[in-house]
């Protein structure tokens, strides 16, 4: 297996992971339920998200946190459910590369779950 090198190589990852996310019932009704994705409009942007973390290439311009937040207030984000999308999100990542990149993006989307868990649990003391 190789490490995570290029654009091309972001979106096997997250195309992979939207798969495994859309068939576990425990957390894809946010996405077919609640958001309502258009997966085809989503994945590129993702790809940017992901491109600008872990390749420095830029280009994303959403506010990460605020459109989490906004999520929340129509379906809670639970903790049980940050751990299923980190599941999934570390094995589809430990399935397809490995290398530096591969380490980093794993670590990156730990540190974006948990600033979002705390953000969800401040926003709910208010």
């Amino acid at each position: 297996m190789k490490d995570i090198e290029n654009q091309h190589d972001l979106f096997l990852l997250v195309d992979e992971f939207y798969k495994r996310l859309l068939n576990d019932d425990g957390i894809n009704y946010i996405f077919t339920d609640v958001v309502k994705i258009k997966i085809e409009e989503h994945l590129p942007i993702l790809v940017t998200f992901w491109s600008q973390a872990i390749l420095g290439t830029g280009g994303y311009t959403n506010n990460l946190t605020q459109l989490h937040l906004d999520v929340n207030r129509k379906v809670y984000l639970s903790p049980e459910l940050f751990k299923i999308w980190l599941k999934h999100f570390d094995n589809t990542v430990d399935d397809l590369f490995v290398g530096s990149n591969a380490e980093k993006i794993k670590t990156n989307a730990l540190n974006i779950a948990t600033v979002l868990q705390i953000k969800i649990a401040q926003e709910k003391r208010d």
